[in-house]
């Protein structure tokens, strides 16, 4: 089956190595894969379906375990626990289920292409994940993309995208950034500073061309230097200038790549926090953040939410929805702060 042949051939896929993990899931004490999805297959069965216990094992185990529970779930059941999930879930609950049973990396490139796929692009979901990867992340999304849906990541950005927008976001995909090195180059700093102020404030109209090369090629920490070094030579900051002198699609991406090489779980906990606002709940949004860094730095984007909002991610969770998909969402944010 479909299923089993996708997670036999799926590696365990690094995000960098040099990042260190900061995840609100965890690997389960004393996993049993053969239980787990025998209390899967008999929620399932269940007249009504028993939400509240397929949400409590998938949401408290790692990828790796929820890949045993797959295979040990198609032993039992001879169907795939993916078609399984589908007739039984529905809504948003669906859409959060079934994004864990992805691997981190497979789930960046189902949405990317969910985000390019038929009529209209989905720029917000587009931006947020090209602009938050690591070179090291970005390389594997193209591997798996190109795996998932034998297309290439490159012609289907070029294909959905246009103009600087598209440029920015083809160099980002390229995965051209420097790695950062133990010696900081002053000259290097003060001359990208000097560039970025003169293809820009200093200027008429902006060479965006090369605004995408420093932003696209030069390592997170000499960029946190190069911004705080433009300051004396431009009247704005680096953010103030990018409000300044692009607009739109340009603008979101490039206003993204600033916060996130300043802060990216500060970042990220403003995202949740706009998509939290108000009475509607973004939950595209929602959904997309909390699955993907789970396992990555949920944890420390909890801390930031806190320290940035006064108010934990967990209570604004339980304010802003309901039911069993609340039930998933906080076990994913693994508890109060």
């Amino acid at each position: 089956m479909a299923l089993v042949s996708e997670f036999l051939g799926q590696l365990t896929l690094g995000f960098g190595g040099k990042e260190a993990r900061f995840p609100t899931v965890v690997p389960a004490a004393n996993f049993d894969p053969e239980k787990d999805a025998s209390w899967i297959d008999t929620a399932i069965k269940t007249k009504g379906v028993e939400e509240h216990i397929i949400i409590d094992i998938l949401t408290k185990r790692t990828y790796a375990q929820r890949r045993e529970i797959a295979l040990e779930y198609e032993r039992k059941a001879k169907k795939d626990i993916i078609t399984a999930l589908k007739g039984a879930l529905s809504g948003s609950l669906e859409n959060v289920i079934l994004g864990l049973m992805r691997s981190t990396v497979q789930y960046d490139a189902f949405e990317l292409r969910a985000s390019m796929k038929g009529l209209g692009t989905d720029e917000e979901s587009l931006i947020e994940i090209v602009c938050s990867r690591t070179n090291e992340e970005l390389l594997e999304i193209k591997k798996t993309y190109r795996e998932m849906f034998k297309k290439e990541l490159e012609k289907d950005v070029a294909g959905d995208t246009s103009g600087d927008f598209a440029k920015l976001l083809l160099a980002l995909v390229q995965a051209k950034r420097d790695e950062p090195s133990n010696i900081v180059d002053y000259e290097k700093i003060d001359s990208d500073a000097r560039a970025l102020y003169e293809a820009g404030v200093k200027r008429k109209g902006t060479d965006v061309a090369t605004w995408i090369t420093i932003f696209s090629e030069r390592s997170v920490p000499h960029l946190q230097k190069v911004f705080e070094r433009y300051k004396s030579y431009s009247p704005y900051d680096m953010k103030e200038s990018i409000q300044k002198e692009v607009k739109g699609d340009l603008e979101k991406s490039f206003l993204t790549l600033v916060e996130c090489f300043e802060n990216k779980q500060l970042y990220f906990a403003s995202k949740l926090n706009d998509a939290m606002k108000g009475k509607g709940v973004k939950e595209k949004v929602v959904n997309r953040i909390v699955v993907s860094r789970c396992e990555v730095d949920l944890l420390k984007i909890r801390k930031q939410f806190k320290k940035q909002f006064g108010k934990s991610l967990f209570a604004t969770i339980v304010e802003h929805t309901r039911g069993d998909y609340q039930r998933a969402l906080l076990n994913l944010c693994g508890g109060d702060d």
